[in-house]
């Protein structure tokens, strides 16, 4: 039947309402999706209300031989709205809604078939892909030389030979004639592996995916001029094998991960984040670090001891202590371990540790962390400028030897291009002259208001500050109100401190250090003026009893360190798994 023939059947079976059911349509007041067809949940569409029934009544050829159809028109002054039957043109709008649905259901059911057939074809084709990949299959070539087991890093050292390698697909690039595997074995660089042949027509080869782990032997060989691949060499190979299959589809490994997926999202996929290229060198980068610091203190003769992390007194004051259970007593997560190292100076000397130090600060801020990498030292018989000249020298020392290293240079080269270290002397700052440094720059606090001196400097006015003069800064004589109990006064103005805190550009501080309080009444009065029992500390104390002396030092937060060097938004970035307000796992 026409559409026009429709119509006019449609006109015509309108005024008969028999047993019909009639339903109710209200263009401006009603709704396709949630109405009803009653005069209160009307429709708004006559299609909509027509489309309501069931499949098996809505099927007739002509819509208005099953159901009544009545539309609201607007009374004139007072009067109430009434219904009515569709006009002639409502008429033809719903012959022709109704075929333009038909249409629409046999086209659906049409491409249904047609994509079912496609889905059957497919299934076929691969199905004898894979039967035809079964029958073949790699053995290694025992007329080849023997394969040399080697790591990633060795291949520039043994060109020419043949290797077997074990890895991790990091990337891959599939064509006709070759498969391209970039490798990963955690060694350090990567590698190209190329396939070819036989080597692309296994099931491995239908099966691989990015983060399968794979092992394959082949020859090295350099790259052809004019071409690229890591470490200028690549792999041809001869025999592989998937040994442990990553997912595809949905639960793909590139799929998890992406530049803008959301950072709690990250954090829950850490253990996969840390397989991308940038966690990888900020985790290496950290490596390296730590170890230019252990030789640096080595050169100095400087021991290296491991405190306890559980402890039953507090360092920086109980406000941001973790407390735990021990044993029936109550015991915390260490804040810093420079008591303990205190207490090895008379038999060791110089002394350092680098120890997980916890601080339970509700702070969301993108330079503090709940768990973070504390490496402290202590140093005996030293005047307060001793303690700069040695923060100087380690900080100095240490940006040397990592912009010497070849590694660690070529992150610092991709991550933080426009690095410059820095140049000695570093600025010496008096913490009354940051004071009026802060007033004249127009840094107010968060009040608005200027600083005074006796302020605790926040963290934003602080930054701000460091980055305006963008050189480190070693802030020094902080208020004793500001203070530690066990922090040294400075002579002849004993409301300051001889203390100092190195600020870096991009972070702010980084180390927090002081000369340490000698003098037996003096550390007793210290306990007194921050209302802390002396008893606990009876070790601690004693260092003043048995042959006191002249001692500082001070504690360096890595994370803060690598954030500043590698230009990372957030120390979190420099954590392996990082902890902080709302955040354990995984």
């Amino acid at each position: 039947m026409s559409t026009d023939a429709l119509a006019s059947a449609v006109a015509d079976k309108l005024s008969v309402s028999g047993s019909k059911p009639t339903l109710y349509v209200d263009e401006k007041k009603g709704s396709d999706e949630t109405g009803k067809g009653t005069q209160d949940a009307p429709f708004a569409t006559p299609v909509g209300a027509y489309l309501s029934l069931a499949p098996s009544t809505a099927s007739d050829k002509d819509p208005l031989s099953v159901v009544n159809i009545l539309v609201r028109k607007e009374a004139e002054g007072d009067a109430p709205a009434e219904w009515a039957e569709l006009s002639g043109a409502g008429k033809k709008k719903l012959a022709k809604g109704v075929d333009l649905q038909r249409k629409k259901a046999a086209k659906l059911a049409a491409d249904g078939e047609r994509l079912e057939k496609e889905r059957l074809e497919t299934e076929a084709r691969e199905k004898k892909r894979r039967e035809e990949a079964a029958q073949i299959k790699l053995v290694e070539d025992p007329s080849k030389p023997a394969a040399k087991k080697a790591k990633l890093y060795q291949l520039p050292e043994l060109i020419g030979d043949r290797v077997r390698l074990q890895g991790w697909v990091h990337r891959l690039r599939t064509q006709k004639t070759n498969y391209f595997i970039i490798l990963r074995d955690g060694s350090g660089p990567l590698a190209q592996l190329v396939l070819s042949g036989d080597a692309i027509k296994t099931l491995d080869a239908l099966d691989l995916t990015v983060e399968s782990t794979i092992e394959a032997t082949g020859t090295i060989q350099k790259v052809k001029e004019g071409q690229s691949a890591p470490q200028g060499v690549e792999i041809v190979v001869d025999w592989w094998k998937i040994v442990g299959r990553a997912p595809s589809g949905d639960d793909a490994f590139e799929g998890r991960l992406s530049a803008d997926t959301d950072a709690s999202i990250r954090a829950d996929l850490r253990h996969l984040e840390l397989r991308g290229e940038t966690a990888t060198a900020v985790m290496r980068f950290r490596a390296l670090l730590l170890r230019y610091f252990r030789e640096y203190f080595n050169t100095k003769r400087i021991t290296e001891v491991t405190p306890p992390c559980m402890v039953q007194t507090s360092v920086e004051g109980g406000s941001t202590l973790f407390s735990f259970d021990y044993y029936g007593a109550p015991a915390y997560l260490t804040q810093s371990s420079q008591l303990y190292l205190e207490t090895v100076l008379p038999s060791l000397g110089d002394v350092y540790c680098i120890q997980e130090s916890f601080r339970a600060e509700k702070s969301l801020t993108r330079r503090h962390l709940s768990e973070y990498t504390h490496l402290e030292a202590e140093l005996v018989f030293i005047k307060f400028n001793d303690l700069l000249d040695h923060l100087e020298d380690i900080i100095c020392t240490v940006v040397d030897n990592l912009l010497a290293d070849p590694v660690a240079s070529e992150i610092i080269k991709t991550l933080h291009p426009e690095f410059v270290p820095p140049s000695r002397p570093f600025l010496r700052l008096d913490y009354k002259d940051a004071i009026k440094y802060l007033n004249e720059h127009g840094i107010k606090k968060e009040d608005g208001s200027d600083h005074v001196v006796g302020d605790d400097i926040a963290e934003a006015a602080e930054r701000k500050m460091t980055d305006q003069i963008n050189r480190p800064i070693l802030l020094i004589n902080f208020p004793k109100i500001l203070k530690s109990f066990y922090m040294k006064a400075i002579e002849g103005d004993e409301d300051f401190t001889e203390s100092v805190d190195v600020l870096v550009p991009g972070v702010g501080e980084v180390v927090g250090g002081s000369m340490r309080i000698s003098d037996f009444d003096e550390l007793m009065a210290g306990y007194k003026r921050e209302g802390i029992p002396h008893e606990p500390y009876y070790w601690f104390t004693d260092q003043r009893k048995y042959g006191t002396t002249e001692h500082g030092g001070y504690g360096l937060g890595v994370e803060r360190f690598i954030a500043w060097f590698l230009k990372r938004w957030t120390v979190r970035e420099a954590s392996l798994y990082p902890r902080y307000m709302g955040r354990a796992t995984p």
